[in-house]
């Protein structure tokens, strides 16, 4: 009985609270408080931000790579009038972008210099900011140049390398290479080799199609090459690769033979380099055409021969190999070797013979028991075995 008690009356205390709340809204006929916060009157409108101006490179930042990204972006605001000046107070070429609220640089600055900005951003506050600051490039402890191969507009022949030349020795090679691209209209594998620490060749894996156009950027203004040591300039060079055509000659059978796109063209008797003496011996391997000459001088003291002037003369080496016309060496040429090292076809036949060339051909000989190598001078790009021709690369270390 004492339990049931206390349940009944846990159970009425509970109604009663119910009816209490039920009824408190309807019969109180206060009215409810009105509600505080966003929408009350008292609220305020959020003020409206002013402009923040941003620099790169921060304002007064000292040895400034003259190539970094140079900008000035403002948050909250636009730009309403900007100016970059070198120390001439000539004005640097820029661009602003679309929304108004960012500004890049549009070219290389200069070594050495201080750039001074100048201008106003405004705020969404409808306030104006000054844009003013000031910063300096580095100067360098000295510069390199280069000289690259090959010309606008010119067309080479199938095994033409793209030789690049530096003006000094260059220790970070790795970053100059980074710097240099190669862009083809067709599909060709290759890869640049550094010969020393001056030169820095880019040759295909095998001959170049015929037909390809070429592009070379060579973006080395502000690269730094260690030691204080910049970039001097930057080079392009846009050419294009001509018809395929092939020399194929024999030191053995004293024919030199001219392929045309795969198909025999020409066959000619020649001399090649005299074998019993080892100066003058014609080397064995993938030549490359460096330059014509309708007529050229002959000199080689070793053989007590000066300004020997030879017809139709195509260089095929530095080491003083061409392939050229000789008179004198007819009655041998198709049968005996008695050149200083050149390949002596009749002045006829060596017209013949230049007419077809273009720099850039390669000259295959074979034959002899001296080959084309290093000691030779440029162009040897081509007895180098491509696997090795990649490790020479600075990026492939």
């Amino acid at each position: 009985m004492k339990a049931r008690s206390r349940w009944v009356l846990v159970a009425a205390g509970l109604v009663a609270a119910l009816g209490l709340t039920a009824c408190s809204s309807d019969t109180s006929g206060t009215p409810a408080a009105p509600a505080t916060g966003a929408h009350s009157p008292t609220a305020q409108a959020a003020p409206k931000p002013s402009a923040a101006v941003a620099y790169t490179p921060t304002a007064g930042a000292t040895d400034v790579n003259p190539v970094a990204p140079v900008s000035v972006k403002v948050t909250d605001g636009t730009i309403q009038s900007l100016t970059l000046t070198n120390p001439a107070g000539e004005k640097v070429i820029g661009k602003l972008s679309a929304d108004h609220t960012t500004w890049n640089v549009g070219e290389p600055l200069g070594f050495g210099k201080t750039y001074t900005w100048s201008g106003t951003a405004l705020g969404a506050d409808g306030a104006t900011k000054p844009i003013a600051g000031e910063f300096t490039t580095v100067t360098p402890n000295g510069t390199i140049g280069t000289r690259i191969n090959t010309g606008d507009g010119k067309t080479y022949g199938v095994a033409m390398p793209i030789a690049v030349t530096f003006d000094a020795p260059v220790d970070d090679k790795a970053a100059a290479e980074r710097a240099m691209t190669v862009r083809t209209s067709v599909p060709v594998e290759g890869s640049w080799a550094w010969l020393d620490d001056t030169r820095a060749h880019w040759r295909p894996k095998t001959y170049w199609p015929a037909g390809t156009e070429v592009h070379v950027n060579l973006k080395l203004y502000g690269v730094h090459y260690g030691d204080g040591i910049y970039g001097a300039d930057d080079m392009t060079a846009d050419f294009s690769i001509g018809r395929k055509q092939v020399v194929k000659a024999n030191t053995q059978t004293h024919r030199l033979k001219v392929y045309r796109d795969g198909k025999l063209t020409a066959d000619f008797p020649a001399s090649f380099g005299m074998e019993s003496d080892p100066g003058r011996v014609t080397n064995s391997g993938t030549h490359v055409v460096m330059s014509m000459h309708e007529s050229y001088s002959m000199t080689n003291p070793q053989y007590d021969y000066y300004d020997v002037v030879v017809p139709w003369a195509v260089r095929i080496s530095n080491n003083g190999e061409f392939v050229h016309g000789y008179a004198p060496s007819v009655w041998a040429q198709g049968s005996q070797n008695v050149s200083h090292g050149c390949v002596n076809l009749s002045p006829a036949d060596a017209k013949k013979y230049f007419d077809s060339a273009l720099v850039g051909d390669p000259v295959e000989i074979t034959g002899s028991d001296k080959q084309l190598d290093a000691a030779d001078g440029d162009y040897y790009d081509w007895t180098v075995p491509w696997d090795e021709w990649k490790s020479m690369s600075a990026l492939a270390q």
